[in-house]
């Protein structure tokens, strides 16, 4: 739902310098420009690391800014919702990320950060609910996005030991690695309901938006705003069936497939033993996990 446009005055603006190899700075100094220039008062807040971050975050909202603005993409995001979650303060983002999954997801400027900071200003606030998720390491964490599980994680697993090549291209060398010993997964899933499902799958993706890997739409008709989960269950399947429809994900039309199924639940307990689970393109915790829906728990700015 759009809410009626906040007045911005004063901002917060956080910035990771490494987010999209480095944009990030560019994209801040432009931002800011623009922000200046349109009579907004800008705290500039730079976090060496993510702790750092979280609690500048942190801090900037208890101090009464009228909005909290992040320069960088989904991992910032990630950082900055407990920070925002259940507070008036709206959230603004300048994308500057590599997936800027969520930039798709809300209709945030990807061209020009000129562009995201007159959102900012100009722009209506949108009440959207948050996933929260409890791993088997005892940490809580929200995320803004997509969890995944599975294949995915594996993917991301092994992304995170490489240290050679950089960027997009090292993710895809570990999706090629691990693709080549794709493998049935025992799961056991517990919906809200009480529906158990125990089978072999490939991965189980909890969708609060539609997209992740930087336009993936893996849960295609996930809607921030509806109350609950889209949880995309893929079953296992050879490696011919799957890379013929892998090229469908980016389209959502995989979820035709007979081997796709789509749930809806606003919270979903996920076994799988030596899993972990990722969201936002940050590493959650291991399985078990349960992930919550929080209801309108984030206020953002966004296009009318």
């Amino acid at each position: 739902m759009i809410e009626p446009r906040p007045e911005i005055r004063q901002i917060a603006l956080l910035t990771n310098p490494a987010a999209g190899h480095g944009k990030a700075q560019a994209a801040t100094r432009r931002a800011r420009a623009r922000f200046e220039e349109r009579g907004v008062a800008v705290r500039e807040l730079v976090g060496v690391d993510g702790a750092a971050s979280r609690r500048l975050a942190v801090e900037a909202v208890a101090d009464g800014v009228d909005a909290l603005v992040v320069v960088g993409g989904d991992g910032m995001i990630h950082l900055s919702l407990p920070a925002v979650c259940g507070t008036p303060t709206p959230l603004g983002v300048i994308p500057a990320g590599t997936g800027n999954d969520q930039a798709r997801a809300y209709g945030w400027p990807r061209k020009t950060p000129e562009q995201a900071a007159d959102v900012v200003t100009e722009g209506y606030t949108r009440r959207v609910d948050v996933g929260q998720v409890s791993t088997a390491d005892g940490r809580t964490q929200l995320f803004g996005s997509v969890l995944a599980s599975g294949f995915d994680s594996l993917v991301s697993d092994r992304t995170n030991r490489m240290r050679w090549p950089h960027g997009r291209a090292r993710y895809n060398i570990a999706m090629l690695a691990e693709f080549a010993n794709l493998r049935p997964l025992p799961f056991r899933l517990t919906t809200a309901d009480g529906t158990v499902i125990e089978r072999n799958l490939l991965l189980v993706a909890v969708g609060n938006t539609s997209s992740y890997g930087g336009g993936m739409r893996i849960c295609p008709d996930a809607d921030p705003s509806d109350g609950v989960f889209d949880v995309t269950v893929v079953d296992s399947a050879s490696r011919r069936s799957v890379l013929r429809r892998t090229p469908s994900v980016y389209r959502g039309t995989h979820v035709r497939s007979p081997e796709v199924e789509v749930l809806r639940t606003s919270e979903l307990h996920i076994e799988s033993s030596g899993i972990n689970a990722y969201a936002d393109g940050e590493y959650l915790g291991p399985l078990p996990a349960t992930v919550s829906l929080l209801p309108r728990a984030v206020s953002l700015l966004v296009a009318q």
